[in-house]
């Protein structure tokens, strides 16, 4: 499934790198319900979220200056940090 990251940069504790803010990739799999870290960086009683490895290619992070445009990276994001693309 196709998802592109939310491009908002809100105040505070963020856990979703910023070169990776409305990119689109490509859920690589479903990691499980953690802790929401951004709640819980500021002592607040977190909810559970879910965790997914999202896979990108060089090409959509970095667009011509990729050096092998076909080469991916792979992160874990939040799912609330994602939309369908």
């Amino acid at each position: 499934m196709k998802v592109r990251v939310h491009n908002h940069w809100p105040p505070g504790h963020i856990r979703t790198p910023s070169y990776l803010r409305g990119k689109i990739g490509e859920i690589e799999r479903e990691i499980g319900l953690f802790n929401n870290p951004e709640q819980n960086a500021y002592r607040l009683l977190p909810q559970k979220r879910h965790l997914v490895r999202v896979r990108f290619t060089m090409e959509e992070i970095w667009g011509d200056a990729a050096e092998t445009p076909d080469d991916v990276i792979e992160a874990e994001i939040y799912a609330h940090w994602l939309e369908p693309a």
